[in-house]
């Protein structure tokens, strides 16, 4: 399709992106209702899109349920090949998908190839693996034979997608929902809406049936809500704020169909004094990463008092050395912002550091120098910062590092805990039966230590505020699936 070229740097015009995807075809709104999406490093619009109403929205779940059916009874072997096909486009398109994320949210060019887009091929291929191995019966156990459990599709579902890590979370909730015969809706964010766009032309591409897959763009209170209230969505997957879960939770409840959450996180990164000495520094880029907007950032650091002041300098230095400069540039910068809205909600965060006594080491508000134009944020860091302050507290999005000293093992643990998110934390220590003690105290859904990533098919997701589900391996697949008990089943029959 002509309207999934990404190539907005060159382009003298906006990109047109108006089509929603639905029932195998790109089709034009049903009410015109334009919106500009804005390239976070020069301002400019660079593409337009529609955003949907309640005629989109059940004209795609419409499809999605009547193409249910015939989808969760195809062989599984079957749908497992659509998605080896999938993977093998993905993977050719990679740099086309890498230049969509970064001009809709400002993640610079090799951050965009090596990352962001990557992530999605990473998914796709790790998602079918763990479908290769899933079994979909299992016996009850020894003592009951003749009692299977059977594990089905729960049917149709509203994945609704954040701009942060645009084809990381689409994935991972596409994969395993097409994977084990479920049909869906995919609402990405409508700031960063041309990789989904992308991602769509690609299904197509892959020969899905009609109606399995549907795409609509839309705001949160227009086709968000529609679709999480929809009486014939069964579930919604929701990757987000904390806000808009509670608000997407409560719709959901008069239907009373599942949702699962991904929302904030606050996590504290817990270095102690015998820690690598590289640790520090290592944090602190992992905070700028991304420029901050990853919900899995550690944006608490705590640190031992003993080494406290060289923590500082050491972060601080880190701050000064990153640098900041727009996505389509060469470079291992970070970029901007995503949207005018989220630097001005940064930069109320960063005084409000300053007015309560924090004490800035590198940074602060306003644009970096020679950054004029674009939602450029300064890498800054606090030190000296009260677990009671606003910084310590909000989750801000942007690179904001805030540096808490302790002095105790049990102090550096109920200060991590003392928050309403639960995400991801990180401990720092060369004692093992330490690291291994905090991890299991920590409330939270990830705990990696001494700079160790996660593998392939670990599960993502958090404790309390920071969500209820779970992505990735196997606990991603059985988040679409229903559990079905059956007595006098006869497996030899």
């Amino acid at each position: 399709m002509s309207d999934t070229a990404t190539n907005a740097n060159t382009a003298s015009t906006p990109l047109d992106r108006r089509s929603f995807y639905i029932n195998g075809e790109w089709v034009a709104p049903a009410t015109a209702n334009d919106f500009d999406v804005i390239n976070p490093s020069t301002e400019e619009v660079c593409a337009v899109i529609s955003l949907g109403g309640q005629a989109d929205t059940d004209a795609a779940v419409a499809a999605a349920k009547e193409a249910f059916p015939a989808w969760a009874a195809t062989p599984h072997a079957e749908r497992i090949a659509k998605l080896e096909r999938l993977l093998e486009i993905y993977v050719a398109r990679n740099d086309e998908m890498a230049d969509a994320i970064s001009i809709e949210m400002g993640a610079p060019a090799a951050l965009s190839k090596g990352s962001q887009a990557t992530a999605g091929s990473w998914h796709i291929e790790s998602t079918i693996n763990e479908l290769r191995n899933f079994s979909f019966e299992e016996s009850l156990g020894d003592h009951a034979p003749d009692n299977a459990i059977l594990y089905e599709p729960i049917g149709v579902c509203a994945l609704i997608t954040p701009w942060n890590w645009p084809m990381n979370q689409v994935t991972l909730k596409v994969i395993p929902a097409v994977g084990v015969g479920c049909t869906m809706v995919l609402k990405p964010s409508e700031i960063a809406p041309l990789s989904s766009a992308l991602f769509a032309d690609m299904m197509h591409e892959a020969g899905f049936p009609p109606g399995v897959f549907n795409m609509v763009q839309g705001d949160g209170i227009g086709v968000g809500t529609q679709l999480s209230g929809h009486a014939d969505v069964d579930m919604v997957s929701f990757t987000g704020s904390t806000r808009a879960g509670v608000a997407i939770t409560k719709n959901a409840a008069d239907s009373v169909k599942r949702v699962a959450l991904e929302l904030g996180g606050k996590g504290a990164n817990i270095v102690f004094a015998d820690a690598d000495p590289k640790a520090v520094v290592r944090g602190a880029r992992h905070c700028f990463n991304n420029t901050g907007q990853s919900c899995n950032a550690p944006t608490r650091m705590l640190v031992e008092r003993s080494i406290y002041d060289d923590a500082v300098t050491a972060a601080a230095e880190a701050a000064q050395q990153t640098q900041v400069d727009a996505a389509d540039k060469d470079g291992r910068h970070i970029g901007p912002v995503v949207s005018e809205q989220q630097w001005d909600k940064i930069q109320g965060l960063i005084k409000a550091g300053e007015a309560e006594g924090a004490r800035l080491v590198a940074g602060g508000s306003g644009r970096p120098d020679g950054h004029d134009v674009g939602y450029f944020v300064k890498p800054t860091v606090f030190a000296d910062v009260d677990p009671s302050m606003t910084i310590a507290n909000e989750e801000i999005f942007g690179p904001v590092l805030s540096i808490i000293p302790f002095d105790t093992e049990e102090e550096a643990v109920a200060i991590a805990n003392d928050t309403p998110y639960g995400l991801t934390n990180y401990v720092q220590t060369a004692d093992q039966d330490r690291a291994r003690r905090i991890a299991r105290q920590l409330r939270s859904g990830m705990v990696e230590m001494n700079g160790q990533p996660r593998g392939a098919g670990a599960p993502f997701g958090g404790y309390r505020q920071s969500g209820n589900g779970r992505e990735g391996g196997r606990w991603g697949v059985e988040e679409f699936l229903e559990v079905k008990s059956v007595s006098g089943w006869n497996p030899t029959d």
